[in-house]
Protein backbone atom coordinates (compact mmCIF):
# COMPACT_ATOMS: atom_id res chain seq x y z
CA UNK A 1 0.00 0.00 0.00
CA UNK A 2 1.03 3.64 -0.20
CA UNK A 3 0.41 7.17 0.93
CA UNK A 4 -1.18 6.92 4.38
CA UNK A 5 -1.48 10.69 4.45
CA UNK A 6 -5.01 12.05 4.61
CA UNK A 7 -4.88 14.28 1.55
CA UNK A 8 -7.95 16.26 2.64
CA UNK A 9 -6.15 17.27 5.84
CA UNK A 10 -3.08 18.29 3.86
CA UNK A 11 -5.07 20.24 1.29
CA UNK A 12 -7.14 21.93 3.98
CA UNK A 13 -3.93 22.74 5.82
CA UNK A 14 -2.50 24.40 2.73
CA UNK A 15 -5.74 26.28 2.16
CA UNK A 16 -5.94 27.41 5.76
CA UNK A 17 -2.35 28.61 5.81
CA UNK A 18 -2.85 30.45 2.54
CA UNK A 19 -5.23 32.79 4.33
CA UNK A 20 -2.50 33.59 6.84
CA UNK A 21 1.11 34.58 6.39
CA UNK A 22 4.39 32.89 7.31
CA UNK A 23 8.11 33.99 7.76
CA UNK A 24 10.71 35.84 5.62
CA UNK A 25 13.95 37.85 5.33
CA UNK A 26 16.71 38.70 2.90
CA UNK A 27 20.31 39.34 3.81
CA UNK A 28 21.52 40.27 7.29
CA UNK A 29 19.58 43.57 7.45
CA UNK A 30 16.37 41.91 6.38
CA UNK A 31 16.90 39.15 8.94
CA UNK A 32 17.28 41.69 11.66
CA UNK A 33 14.16 43.51 10.51
CA UNK A 34 12.20 40.26 10.59
CA UNK A 35 13.51 39.60 14.11
CA UNK A 36 14.29 35.98 13.38
CA UNK A 37 16.38 34.10 15.89
CA UNK A 38 19.36 32.48 14.15
CA UNK A 39 21.89 29.89 15.17
CA UNK A 40 25.64 30.06 14.79
CA UNK A 41 27.00 30.14 11.21
CA UNK A 42 28.13 26.85 9.63
CA UNK A 43 30.08 26.40 6.42
CA UNK A 44 27.73 25.12 3.70
CA UNK A 45 27.85 23.84 0.13
CA UNK A 46 25.95 21.22 -1.85
CA UNK A 47 29.07 19.07 -1.96
CA UNK A 48 29.29 19.27 1.84
CA UNK A 49 25.64 18.21 2.07
CA UNK A 50 26.39 15.22 -0.17
CA UNK A 51 29.28 14.22 2.04
CA UNK A 52 27.06 14.56 5.11
CA UNK A 53 24.47 12.27 3.53
CA UNK A 54 27.11 9.72 2.56
CA UNK A 55 28.56 9.71 6.08
CA UNK A 56 25.13 9.38 7.69
CA UNK A 57 24.26 6.41 5.48
CA UNK A 58 27.04 4.46 7.19
CA UNK A 59 25.67 5.29 10.63
CA UNK A 60 22.59 3.98 12.48
CA UNK A 61 19.33 5.69 11.57
CA UNK A 62 18.17 8.28 14.09
CA UNK A 63 15.53 10.20 12.17
CA UNK A 64 13.88 13.57 12.79
CA UNK A 65 13.03 14.70 16.27
CA UNK A 66 9.49 14.78 17.65
CA UNK A 67 9.60 17.75 19.99
CA UNK A 68 7.17 18.03 22.89
CA UNK A 69 5.06 15.07 21.70
CA UNK A 70 2.51 15.43 24.50
CA UNK A 71 1.83 18.98 23.32
CA UNK A 72 2.20 18.70 19.54
CA UNK A 73 -0.06 15.63 19.34
CA UNK A 74 -2.89 17.73 20.81
CA UNK A 75 -2.66 20.45 18.15
CA UNK A 76 -5.50 18.96 16.10
CA UNK A 77 -6.73 20.29 12.79
CA UNK A 78 -9.01 22.88 14.37
CA UNK A 79 -6.29 24.19 16.67
CA UNK A 80 -3.68 24.05 13.91
CA UNK A 81 -5.90 26.03 11.57
CA UNK A 82 -6.00 28.91 14.06
CA UNK A 83 -2.21 29.23 14.05
CA UNK A 84 -1.10 31.74 11.42
CA UNK A 85 2.40 32.82 10.65
CA UNK A 86 2.89 36.55 10.94
CA UNK A 87 3.86 37.91 7.52
CA UNK A 88 6.05 40.51 9.13
CA UNK A 89 8.46 37.69 9.92
CA UNK A 90 8.44 36.27 6.40
CA UNK A 91 11.89 35.70 4.97
CA UNK A 92 12.42 38.28 2.21
CA UNK A 93 9.21 40.10 3.12
CA UNK A 94 11.02 43.39 2.50
CA UNK A 95 13.64 42.28 -0.02
CA UNK A 96 16.04 42.18 -1.60
CA UNK A 97 14.68 38.86 -2.92
CA UNK A 98 11.30 38.73 -4.68
CA UNK A 99 9.72 35.62 -3.18
CA UNK A 100 8.93 35.76 0.55
CA UNK A 101 9.23 32.46 2.42
CA UNK A 102 6.82 31.34 5.12
CA UNK A 103 6.78 28.37 7.50
CA UNK A 104 4.31 25.75 8.75
CA UNK A 105 3.77 25.09 12.44
CA UNK A 106 4.04 21.64 14.00
CA UNK A 107 0.78 19.85 14.77
CA UNK A 108 -1.02 16.53 15.11
CA UNK A 109 -0.67 15.74 11.39
CA UNK A 110 2.92 17.01 11.15
CA UNK A 111 4.75 16.01 14.34
CA UNK A 112 8.26 15.54 12.95
CA UNK A 113 10.49 18.59 13.23
CA UNK A 114 12.15 20.08 10.17
CA UNK A 115 15.21 22.29 10.56
CA UNK A 116 15.36 25.38 8.34
CA UNK A 117 18.55 27.25 7.46
CA UNK A 118 19.34 30.47 5.63
CA UNK A 119 22.40 30.40 3.39
CA UNK A 120 24.46 33.52 2.72
CA UNK A 121 28.06 33.75 1.53
CA UNK A 122 28.57 29.95 1.80
CA UNK A 123 27.41 29.96 5.43
CA UNK A 124 24.20 28.49 6.82
CA UNK A 125 22.43 29.65 9.99
CA UNK A 126 19.52 27.75 11.49
CA UNK A 127 16.25 29.63 12.00
CA UNK A 128 15.31 28.97 15.62
CA UNK A 129 11.61 28.35 16.22
CA UNK A 130 9.90 30.88 18.43
CA UNK A 131 6.16 31.13 18.96
CA UNK A 132 6.28 34.90 18.44
CA UNK A 133 6.59 34.19 14.70
CA UNK A 134 3.00 32.92 14.77
CA UNK A 135 -0.33 34.48 15.61
CA UNK A 136 -2.38 32.07 17.73
CA UNK A 137 -5.24 32.25 20.25
CA UNK A 138 -4.30 33.14 23.80
CA UNK A 139 -5.45 29.71 25.02
CA UNK A 140 -3.79 27.71 22.20
CA UNK A 141 -1.92 24.66 23.44
CA UNK A 142 0.72 25.52 20.84
CA UNK A 143 1.94 28.25 23.19
CA UNK A 144 3.51 25.45 25.23
CA UNK A 145 5.78 24.33 22.36
CA UNK A 146 9.34 25.17 23.48
CA UNK A 147 11.70 27.49 21.64
CA UNK A 148 13.88 25.69 19.11
CA UNK A 149 11.32 22.94 18.47
CA UNK A 150 11.54 23.32 14.70
CA UNK A 151 8.94 23.67 11.99
CA UNK A 152 6.68 21.37 9.98
CA UNK A 153 7.71 22.73 6.58
CA UNK A 154 7.98 25.81 4.40
CA UNK A 155 6.51 27.43 1.36
CA UNK A 156 7.37 30.13 -1.16
CA UNK A 157 4.92 33.00 -1.60
CA UNK A 158 4.23 34.71 -4.91
CA UNK A 159 6.55 37.55 -5.91
CA UNK A 160 6.24 40.79 -3.99
CA UNK A 161 6.15 42.62 -7.33
CA UNK A 162 3.77 40.14 -8.99
CA UNK A 163 0.11 40.46 -9.94
CA UNK A 164 -1.05 38.32 -6.99
CA UNK A 165 -1.00 39.35 -3.34
CA UNK A 166 1.92 37.42 -1.90
CA UNK A 167 0.37 37.50 1.57
CA UNK A 168 -2.42 35.21 0.34
CA UNK A 169 -0.83 33.22 -2.49
CA UNK A 170 2.05 30.75 -2.58
CA UNK A 171 3.51 28.63 -5.39
CA UNK A 172 5.56 25.85 -3.73
CA UNK A 173 5.03 24.02 -0.44
CA UNK A 174 7.14 21.36 1.30
CA UNK A 175 5.05 19.70 4.01
CA UNK A 176 5.05 16.17 5.42
CA UNK A 177 7.67 13.40 4.94
CA UNK A 178 9.32 14.10 1.55
CA UNK A 179 6.16 15.42 -0.09
CA UNK A 180 6.10 18.69 -1.98
CA UNK A 181 3.77 20.33 -4.46
CA UNK A 182 3.64 23.33 -6.72
CA UNK A 183 0.91 25.42 -8.22
CA UNK A 184 0.22 25.04 -11.91
CA UNK A 185 -0.43 27.70 -14.51
CA UNK A 186 -4.16 27.57 -13.62
CA UNK A 187 -3.36 28.70 -10.04
CA UNK A 188 -4.43 25.53 -8.25
CA UNK A 189 -2.65 22.96 -6.14
CA UNK A 190 -3.39 19.30 -6.86
CA UNK A 191 -1.11 16.29 -7.09
CA UNK A 192 2.23 16.01 -5.28
CA UNK A 193 5.73 14.80 -5.86
CA UNK A 194 8.07 13.13 -3.38
CA UNK A 195 11.78 13.02 -2.85
CA UNK A 196 11.73 9.23 -3.27
CA UNK A 197 9.27 6.32 -3.18
CA UNK A 198 10.49 3.16 -1.44
CA UNK A 199 8.77 -0.23 -1.69
CA UNK A 200 5.37 0.95 -2.87
CA UNK A 201 2.92 -1.97 -3.07
CA UNK A 202 5.33 -4.80 -2.26
CA UNK A 203 5.09 -7.54 0.37
CA UNK A 204 6.51 -5.37 3.14
CA UNK A 205 5.54 -1.95 4.54
CA UNK A 206 6.29 1.08 2.40
CA UNK A 207 8.95 3.39 3.81
CA UNK A 208 8.40 7.14 3.97
CA UNK A 209 11.71 9.01 4.41
CA UNK A 210 11.62 12.60 5.62
CA UNK A 211 13.15 15.83 4.47
CA UNK A 212 14.73 16.80 7.80
CA UNK A 213 16.67 19.91 6.77
CA UNK A 214 16.12 22.67 4.22
CA UNK A 215 18.76 25.20 3.26
CA UNK A 216 17.31 28.34 1.66
CA UNK A 217 19.76 29.97 -0.74
CA UNK A 218 19.48 33.01 -2.99
CA UNK A 219 17.47 33.89 -6.07
CA UNK A 220 18.32 34.60 -9.68
CA UNK A 221 15.48 36.27 -11.56
CA UNK A 222 12.46 33.97 -11.25
CA UNK A 223 14.52 31.06 -9.89
CA UNK A 224 15.08 30.19 -6.23
CA UNK A 225 17.52 27.61 -4.86
CA UNK A 226 16.80 25.22 -2.00
CA UNK A 227 18.82 22.28 -0.69
CA UNK A 228 17.38 19.43 1.36
CA UNK A 229 18.57 16.47 3.40
CA UNK A 230 16.50 13.28 3.18
CA UNK A 231 16.63 10.67 5.95
CA UNK A 232 15.03 7.25 6.25
CA UNK A 233 15.84 3.84 7.75
CA UNK A 234 16.98 2.60 4.33
CA UNK A 235 18.32 5.75 2.67
CA UNK A 236 19.96 9.14 3.06
CA UNK A 237 19.90 11.72 0.28
CA UNK A 238 21.11 15.19 -0.65
CA UNK A 239 18.87 17.29 -2.92
CA UNK A 240 19.25 20.51 -4.85
CA UNK A 241 16.12 22.28 -6.12
CA UNK A 242 16.28 25.09 -8.69
CA UNK A 243 12.66 26.25 -8.80
CA UNK A 244 11.45 28.71 -11.43
CA UNK A 245 8.12 30.53 -11.25
CA UNK A 246 6.94 31.21 -14.78
CA UNK A 247 3.80 30.18 -16.66
CA UNK A 248 3.63 27.36 -14.13
CA UNK A 249 6.52 26.02 -12.07
CA UNK A 250 9.60 24.19 -13.31
CA UNK A 251 11.96 22.46 -10.88
CA UNK A 252 15.44 21.33 -11.83
CA UNK A 253 16.26 18.63 -9.26
CA UNK A 254 19.61 17.00 -8.57
CA UNK A 255 19.79 14.18 -6.05
CA UNK A 256 22.51 11.98 -4.58
CA UNK A 257 21.10 8.91 -2.81
CA UNK A 258 23.00 6.61 -0.43
CA UNK A 259 21.36 3.29 0.45
CA UNK A 260 21.49 1.77 3.92
CA UNK A 261 19.44 -1.28 2.94
CA UNK A 262 18.17 -3.19 -0.09
CA UNK A 263 15.07 -1.72 -1.74
CA UNK A 264 12.63 -3.88 -3.70
CA UNK A 265 10.86 -1.08 -5.62
CA UNK A 266 13.13 1.97 -5.91
CA UNK A 267 10.91 4.78 -7.20
CA UNK A 268 12.65 7.80 -8.73
CA UNK A 269 10.78 11.09 -9.35
CA UNK A 270 7.47 9.78 -7.98
CA UNK A 271 4.23 11.58 -8.86
CA UNK A 272 1.41 11.05 -6.37
CA UNK A 273 -2.23 11.78 -7.16
CA UNK A 274 -5.88 11.01 -6.51
CA UNK A 275 -8.27 9.26 -8.89
CA UNK A 276 -11.70 8.21 -7.65
CA UNK A 277 -13.79 8.02 -10.82
CA UNK A 278 -14.30 9.69 -14.20
CA UNK A 279 -16.47 9.24 -17.29
CA UNK A 280 -14.69 5.92 -17.88
CA UNK A 281 -16.36 4.05 -15.02
CA UNK A 282 -18.63 5.62 -12.40
CA UNK A 283 -20.38 3.45 -9.77
CA UNK A 284 -24.10 4.09 -9.61
CA UNK A 285 -24.89 7.00 -7.26
CA UNK A 286 -21.36 6.99 -5.80
CA UNK A 287 -21.44 10.78 -5.60
CA UNK A 288 -23.39 13.67 -7.04
CA UNK A 289 -20.45 14.95 -9.11
CA UNK A 290 -19.84 13.59 -12.62
CA UNK A 291 -16.07 13.13 -12.01
CA UNK A 292 -13.66 13.36 -9.07
CA UNK A 293 -9.92 13.20 -9.73
CA UNK A 294 -6.73 15.26 -9.63
CA UNK A 295 -5.32 13.37 -12.63
CA UNK A 296 -7.01 11.26 -15.29
CA UNK A 297 -4.11 9.54 -17.01
CA UNK A 298 -0.45 8.58 -17.21
CA UNK A 299 1.36 9.97 -20.25
CA UNK A 300 4.71 8.58 -21.43
CA UNK A 301 7.21 9.55 -24.09
CA UNK A 302 9.44 6.52 -24.53
CA UNK A 303 13.12 6.40 -25.31
CA UNK A 304 12.28 5.20 -28.83
CA UNK A 305 9.88 8.08 -29.41
CA UNK A 306 6.41 6.59 -28.89
CA UNK A 307 3.78 8.64 -27.06
CA UNK A 308 1.56 6.54 -24.77
CA UNK A 309 -1.62 7.39 -22.86
CA UNK A 310 -2.89 5.16 -20.07
CA UNK A 311 -6.19 6.28 -18.47
CA UNK A 312 -6.19 5.81 -14.70
CA UNK A 313 -8.29 3.22 -12.88
CA UNK A 314 -9.81 2.84 -9.46
CA UNK A 315 -9.14 -0.92 -9.44
CA UNK A 316 -10.84 -3.60 -7.34
CA UNK A 317 -7.47 -4.36 -5.70
CA UNK A 318 -4.02 -2.80 -5.61
CA UNK A 319 -2.44 -3.05 -9.06
CA UNK A 320 1.12 -2.36 -10.19
CA UNK A 321 1.82 -1.92 -13.91
CA UNK A 322 5.27 -1.65 -15.48
CA UNK A 323 6.07 -0.04 -18.85
CA UNK A 324 9.61 -1.08 -19.78
CA UNK A 325 11.80 1.57 -21.38
CA UNK A 326 15.35 2.72 -21.89
CA UNK A 327 16.42 6.34 -21.45
CA UNK A 328 12.83 7.66 -21.30
CA UNK A 329 12.18 11.13 -22.64
CA UNK A 330 9.48 11.81 -20.06
CA UNK A 331 6.38 10.71 -18.20
CA UNK A 332 3.79 12.23 -15.94
CA UNK A 333 0.33 12.23 -14.41
CA UNK A 334 -1.88 14.64 -16.33
CA UNK A 335 -5.27 16.25 -15.91
CA UNK A 336 -6.49 16.45 -19.51
CA UNK A 337 -10.17 17.05 -18.85
CA UNK A 338 -10.46 20.83 -18.32
CA UNK A 339 -14.25 21.25 -18.57
CA UNK A 340 -15.79 22.58 -15.34
CA UNK A 341 -19.16 20.98 -16.09
CA UNK A 342 -17.47 17.57 -15.97
CA UNK A 343 -16.77 18.14 -12.25
CA UNK A 344 -19.25 20.76 -10.95
CA UNK A 345 -17.11 21.14 -7.85
CA UNK A 346 -16.08 24.30 -6.03
CA UNK A 347 -12.57 22.90 -5.43
CA UNK A 348 -11.86 23.21 -9.18
CA UNK A 349 -10.65 19.79 -10.21
CA UNK A 350 -10.70 21.17 -13.75
CA UNK A 351 -7.77 23.46 -12.84
CA UNK A 352 -5.52 20.92 -11.13
CA UNK A 353 -1.95 20.92 -12.50
CA UNK A 354 -0.40 18.23 -14.63
CA UNK A 355 3.04 17.02 -13.55
CA UNK A 356 5.61 15.99 -16.15
CA UNK A 357 8.98 14.39 -15.34
CA UNK A 358 11.77 15.20 -17.79
CA UNK A 359 14.88 13.05 -17.20
CA UNK A 360 18.22 14.80 -17.66
CA UNK A 361 21.04 12.57 -18.84
CA UNK A 362 20.85 8.84 -19.54
CA UNK A 363 18.68 6.94 -17.07
CA UNK A 364 19.39 3.58 -18.70
CA UNK A 365 17.07 0.59 -18.58
CA UNK A 366 14.09 0.37 -16.29
CA UNK A 367 10.36 0.96 -16.32
CA UNK A 368 7.79 3.62 -15.64
CA UNK A 369 5.72 1.92 -12.98
CA UNK A 370 2.15 2.83 -12.09
CA UNK A 371 0.57 1.78 -8.80
CA UNK A 372 -3.19 2.16 -8.42
CA UNK A 373 -4.94 1.55 -5.09
CA UNK A 374 -8.69 1.15 -4.56
CA UNK A 375 -10.50 4.06 -2.94
CA UNK A 376 -14.10 4.95 -2.17
CA UNK A 377 -13.48 8.63 -1.46
CA UNK A 378 -11.35 11.57 -2.52
CA UNK A 379 -9.52 12.05 0.78
CA UNK A 380 -6.61 9.69 -0.01
CA UNK A 381 -4.02 9.85 -2.75
CA UNK A 382 -4.20 6.42 -4.38
CA UNK A 383 -2.03 6.69 -7.51
CA UNK A 384 1.75 6.71 -7.85
CA UNK A 385 3.80 6.91 -11.07
CA UNK A 386 7.60 6.64 -10.90
CA UNK A 387 10.73 5.47 -12.68
CA UNK A 388 12.17 2.20 -11.35
CA UNK A 389 15.70 1.40 -12.60
CA UNK A 390 16.46 -2.10 -13.83
CA UNK A 391 19.62 -2.23 -11.69
CA UNK A 392 18.73 -3.55 -8.21
CA UNK A 393 18.92 -1.01 -5.38
CA UNK A 394 21.39 -2.59 -2.95
CA UNK A 395 22.66 -1.51 0.45
CA UNK A 396 25.94 0.38 0.29
CA UNK A 397 25.38 1.73 -3.22
CA UNK A 398 25.00 5.31 -4.45
CA UNK A 399 22.50 6.55 -7.03
CA UNK A 400 22.55 9.95 -8.72
CA UNK A 401 19.69 11.33 -10.77
CA UNK A 402 18.79 14.67 -12.28
CA UNK A 403 15.45 15.65 -13.75
CA UNK A 404 13.00 18.48 -14.25
CA UNK A 405 9.47 18.63 -12.94
CA UNK A 406 7.03 20.66 -15.04
CA UNK A 407 3.92 21.75 -13.10
CA UNK A 408 1.73 22.95 -15.97
CA UNK A 409 -1.75 22.62 -17.42
CA UNK A 410 -0.49 20.13 -19.99
CA UNK A 411 2.62 18.14 -20.84
CA UNK A 412 5.44 20.43 -22.05
CA UNK A 413 6.30 18.31 -25.12
CA UNK A 414 2.97 17.10 -26.57
CA UNK A 415 2.82 14.59 -29.37
CA UNK A 416 2.11 15.87 -32.91
CA UNK A 417 -0.36 12.98 -33.23
CA UNK A 418 -3.98 13.06 -32.16
CA UNK A 419 -4.39 12.63 -28.41
CA UNK A 420 -6.85 10.53 -26.46
CA UNK A 421 -9.39 12.79 -24.76
CA UNK A 422 -11.90 10.30 -23.34
CA UNK A 423 -12.36 6.62 -22.55
CA UNK A 424 -15.88 5.35 -21.89
CA UNK A 425 -17.18 1.89 -21.01
CA UNK A 426 -20.66 0.41 -21.30
CA UNK A 427 -22.60 -2.76 -21.95
CA UNK A 428 -21.63 -4.52 -25.15
CA UNK A 429 -23.86 -5.41 -28.05
CA UNK A 430 -26.05 -3.30 -30.30
CA UNK A 431 -28.94 -0.99 -29.31
CA UNK A 432 -32.36 -2.60 -29.67
CA UNK A 433 -30.99 -6.12 -29.27
CA UNK A 434 -30.42 -8.24 -26.16
CA UNK A 435 -27.14 -7.30 -24.47
CA UNK A 436 -24.91 -10.39 -24.14
CA UNK A 437 -23.18 -11.20 -20.87
CA UNK A 438 -19.40 -10.99 -20.67
CA UNK A 439 -19.24 -8.35 -23.40
CA UNK A 440 -17.99 -4.84 -22.66
CA UNK A 441 -18.23 -1.89 -25.02
CA UNK A 442 -15.40 0.64 -25.27
CA UNK A 443 -15.67 4.12 -26.73
CA UNK A 444 -12.31 5.87 -27.14
CA UNK A 445 -12.09 9.48 -28.37
CA UNK A 446 -9.13 11.15 -30.09
CA UNK A 447 -8.64 14.79 -30.99
CA UNK A 448 -6.26 16.84 -33.13
CA UNK A 449 -3.07 15.97 -34.98
CA UNK A 450 -3.42 14.38 -38.41
CA UNK A 451 -7.13 13.77 -37.79
CA UNK A 452 -7.75 17.49 -38.38
CA UNK A 453 -6.53 17.30 -41.98
CA UNK A 454 -7.84 13.84 -42.83
CA UNK A 455 -8.88 13.72 -46.51
CA UNK A 456 -12.64 13.88 -47.10
CA UNK A 457 -14.17 10.43 -47.19
CA UNK A 458 -11.22 8.77 -45.44
CA UNK A 459 -11.96 6.84 -42.24
CA UNK A 460 -9.22 5.75 -39.83
CA UNK A 461 -8.91 2.08 -38.96
CA UNK A 462 -8.43 0.91 -35.36
CA UNK A 463 -5.34 -1.21 -34.68
CA UNK A 464 -6.45 -3.20 -31.62
CA UNK A 465 -4.78 -5.68 -29.28
CA UNK A 466 -5.79 -7.35 -26.01
CA UNK A 467 -3.84 -9.68 -23.74
CA UNK A 468 -6.83 -12.03 -23.59
CA UNK A 469 -10.38 -12.24 -24.86
CA UNK A 470 -11.58 -11.49 -28.38
CA UNK A 471 -12.99 -8.48 -30.19
CA UNK A 472 -16.39 -8.77 -31.85
CA UNK A 473 -16.92 -7.82 -35.47
CA UNK A 474 -19.06 -4.88 -34.35
CA UNK A 475 -16.70 -1.88 -34.61
CA UNK A 476 -17.39 1.72 -35.61
CA UNK A 477 -14.96 4.57 -36.17
CA UNK A 478 -16.57 7.92 -36.89
CA UNK A 479 -16.19 11.65 -36.50
CA UNK A 480 -17.80 12.88 -33.29
CA UNK A 481 -20.89 14.89 -34.36
CA UNK A 482 -19.94 18.05 -32.45
CA UNK A 483 -18.51 20.10 -35.30
CA UNK A 484 -14.99 20.05 -33.82
CA UNK A 485 -12.39 19.33 -36.54
CA UNK A 486 -10.26 16.27 -35.88
CA UNK A 487 -12.51 14.85 -33.16
CA UNK A 488 -12.99 11.12 -33.81
CA UNK A 489 -14.10 8.15 -31.80
CA UNK A 490 -13.93 4.43 -32.20
CA UNK A 491 -16.14 1.89 -30.46
CA UNK A 492 -15.64 -1.84 -30.16
CA UNK A 493 -16.76 -4.78 -28.03
CA UNK A 494 -14.47 -7.03 -26.01
CA UNK A 495 -15.66 -10.53 -25.19
CA UNK A 496 -13.89 -11.93 -22.14
CA UNK A 497 -14.55 -14.37 -19.29
CA UNK A 498 -13.18 -14.45 -15.77
CA UNK A 499 -12.08 -11.51 -13.62
CA UNK A 500 -8.37 -11.33 -14.38
CA UNK A 501 -7.35 -7.92 -15.78
CA UNK A 502 -7.00 -7.44 -19.51
CA UNK A 503 -4.25 -5.25 -20.98
CA UNK A 504 -5.38 -3.40 -24.11
CA UNK A 505 -3.75 -1.28 -26.81
CA UNK A 506 -5.20 0.89 -29.59
CA UNK A 507 -4.03 3.24 -32.34
CA UNK A 508 -5.94 4.79 -35.22
CA UNK A 509 -4.21 4.43 -38.58
CA UNK A 510 -4.74 5.34 -42.21
CA UNK A 511 -2.98 2.59 -44.09
CA UNK A 512 0.46 2.41 -42.49
CA UNK A 513 0.31 5.98 -41.20
CA UNK A 514 -0.19 6.23 -37.45
CA UNK A 515 -2.63 9.05 -36.66
CA UNK A 516 -2.89 8.89 -32.88
CA UNK A 517 -0.86 8.36 -29.77
CA UNK A 518 -1.06 4.84 -28.35
CA UNK A 519 -3.98 4.24 -26.00
CA UNK A 520 -3.26 1.68 -23.29
CA UNK A 521 -5.86 0.43 -20.84
CA UNK A 522 -6.17 -2.11 -18.05
CA UNK A 523 -9.70 -3.47 -18.02
CA UNK A 524 -11.05 -5.26 -14.94
CA UNK A 525 -13.95 -7.55 -15.92
CA UNK A 526 -16.73 -7.99 -13.40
Amino acid sequence: MTIPVDRRAVLMALAASTAAGLVATGGSDALAAAELKLGAPETFSFDALRQMAKRMAAEPYVGPGRPAPDIVSKIDYEAWGKIHFNNEHAVFADGPERFPITFFHLGMFFQKAVKLYLVEDAEAREIIYNQTYFDMPADSIARKVPEGAGFAGLRFQEARDGKLDWHKNDWVAFLGASYFRAIGELYQYGLSSRGIALDVAVDRPEEFPDFTRFYIDGESGDTVTVYALLEGPSIVGAYKFLMTRGKGVVMDIEQALFLRADIIRFGIAPCTSMYWYSETVKPTAADWRPEVHDSDGLAMWTGWGEHLWRPLNNPPRTMASAFADQNPKGFGLLQRDRVFDHYLDGVYYDRRPSLWVEPIGQWGKGAVQLVEIPTNDEIHDNVVAMWVPETPAKAGTEANFRYKLHWLADEPYPTPLARCVATRLGNGGQPGRPRPKGVRKFMVEFLGGPLVSLPFGQTPEPDLWASRGTFSDYRITEAVPDGVPGHWRTQFDLIVSGTDPVEMRLQLKLGKQVLTETWLFQYHPF
